[in-house]
């Protein structure tokens, strides 16, 4: 996503996104990294951390749901937010921005489904030894 830097820069620790908020975009880092964490009871996770050209939030454009991750500049970071409609027109300009969303996309879900069958066969093997 080759957008230029038209973003705002955050500083680091600033929050861009807090989990649970509702949201109407997503973002492009187009300088910096941030990190993405999820409260746990009572701590944080780290997911991971995102840098330049890199995405996160794109579940508000298509889910008009809360955040499900806290996401802090790490640094100084420059982003640039994408609306629905401001999306749906890049796409249209190049419709294979829409397959390298889902590219990604599908990366994280892979990602999370091997993170659930670690935890599962991890709990698993402590219900086991019980």
């Amino acid at each position: 996503m080759d957008i230029g830097a038209l973003g705002k820069l955050y500083r680091d620790g600033e929050i861009v996104v807090q989990q649970g908020e509702r949201g109407n975009c997503m973002y492009v880092v187009q300088e910096g990294t941030v990190e993405v964490s999820v409260d746990s009871g009572d701590q944080q996770v780290q997911l991971r951390t995102l840098g330049k050209d890199e995405f996160f939030g794109e579940m508000a454009i298509f889910e008009h749901e809360v955040r499900t991750a806290t996401v802090r500049a790490k640094g100084t970071v420059r982003l640039l937010s994408v609306d629905h409609k401001n999306l749906l027109h890049r796409i249209h300009e190049d419709p294979s921005l829409a397959y390298r969303l889902m590219e990604v996309m599908s990366g994280r879900i892979d990602q999370l489904s091997e993170e659930v069958a670690r935890l599962n066969q991890k709990l698993s093997q402590y219900e086991g030894g019980n």
